[in-house]
């Protein structure tokens, strides 16, 4: 296979150039101070559809012959792809098709229908979505938009480093969330053309890491199961045109688990004020978590940020997995005695360790519990990992049975 070469990157920078948004990089302090290295952070979650998807997109459909335009194009995606495809087709005056699976988000359904798709629901899953919109290519004559297995989108997406290199031209290590690796390819081919001293290090959710088995065989090989709420990186088979870039320039992979994403989802929010998905989040989650003999970090760091587009749902759920995760959101039942006061007594020994309670549930049903107990489920907010101890310590020496939920 011939690799994506600098000329074919600098042509799509000339194509995607005026229609994409050149994304800031911006500093995070946290980050810098938690690795010792300078850390800044490429905000593709600020990118047109909210991630990084449509400069392969434009690319891809940009280089099509006249031909091929007329019939239009197809894509199957749960999301990021499926927005891209329709924002870049109707940029070209082109017609989209996109399958997602049913149980696609209503945000991104309603998303991907307003940048101009046709959209069709079919199947739980992506590989049903796009066995779907394979035979509709086969019957209309549509192209087939891969959201990472062609070179065209390799090179779209490598447009991403060239701006790095021009906005932070002192940058040593580029982070890059992965899932079927069509950006980790395309940042890690420009990077070998213009900067072969920056190391670059491609981030896997640790259930859904397709890329660390792939490598060890030198094939790409497809997981039994995935299990993560990265879903923009959960690709359970990577890309034969991405696979061929990345064992070309040899990136490192390493992955982290659930989390350490929705910690690091909570700490962008926070800290640097910006809302990343869960799969966007996954190179701020390595430099949060991962061993430093592991990153190897050499200079300056860029950690991209690859996308933005999250349910309200799950970033509620997520934002409250990572307060828990962080140490900083503690859930437990404690046993107390059936008598007037108990409940009062309880809440004011809380209240004596400083935690705030978000939540009481009293219950007297339980086989466990004896006829005069009755088991208190708290929610509390706690200050960090050593005042959540705290709590726990201060009721067990009260005498209070505590069981903590995860």
């Amino acid at each position: 296979m011939d690799l994506v070469s600098l000329e074919r990157i600098e042509a799509a920078a000339k194509l995607v150039g005026p229609v994409v948004r050149r994304t800031p990089v911006v500093s995070s302090r946290v980050l810098s101070e938690r690795t010792g290295s300078e850390v800044r952070l490429k905000c593709e979650n600020l990118q047109r559809t909210g991630s990084f998807k449509p400069r392969g997109a434009y690319n891809r459909i940009g280089n099509l012959p006249e031909a091929d335009r007329t019939r239009g194009v197809v894509a199957a995606s749960a999301g990021n792809h499926a927005q891209g495809v329709a924002w870049a087709a109707s940029s070209l005056g082109i017609d989209s098709t996109v399958f997602m699976p049913i149980g696609a988000s209503l945000p991104k359904l309603a998303a991907t229908k307003a940048y101009g798709a046709t959209v069709h629901q079919v199947g739980h899953t992506i590989d049903e979505a796009l066995t779907a919109a394979m035979e509709f290519a086969a019957q209309t004559g549509a192209t087939l938009i891969h959201p990472f297995d062609h070179p065209d989108i390799v090179a779209g997406q490598a447009t991403v480093a060239l701006e790095i290199l021009d906005q932070f031209p002192d940058v040593g290590t580029v982070v890059v969330p992965t899932g079927g690796g069509g950006l980790l390819a395309g940042i890690a081919v420009a990077l070998h053309h213009l900067a072969p001293r920056v190391r670059v290090i491609g981030v896997q959710a640790a259930d859904a890491a397709a890329w660390p088995g792939s490598l060890a065989v030198g094939k790409p090989v497809p997981l039994d199961r995935m299990a993560t709420m990265a879903d923009g990186i959960a690709v359970g088979l990577p890309g034969v045109v991405p696979f061929a870039h990345v064992t070309a320039h040899s990136p490192t992979i390493v992955t982290v688990d659930e989390d350490a994403l929705s910690r690091a989802l909570l700490l962008c929010l926070e800290r640097a004020k910006l809302l990343v998905e869960p799969a966007g989040a996954a190179a701020v989650a390595a430099l949060m978590t991962c061993l430093p003999a592991d990153l190897d970090l050499r200079g300056p760091v860029c950690a991209v940020l690859s996308g933005g587009n999250i349910d309200p749902i799950l970033l509620t759920r997520v934002v409250g997995h990572g307060l828990s995760a962080a140490g900083r959101y503690l859930a437990l039942r404690v046993t107390i005695s059936d008598r007037p006061g108990s409940l009062g007594t309880l809440l004011s020994e809380v209240g004596r360790t400083g935690a705030s309670v978000l939540d009481v549930v009293h219950s007297r049903t339980g086989a466990w519990l004896e006829v005069d107990e009755v088991e208190v489920a708290l929610t509390l907010e706690t200050r960090g990992p050593t005042h959540r101890e705290d709590v726990l310590t201060a009721l067990r020496d009260a005498d209070y049975a505590v069981r903590v939920q995860d």
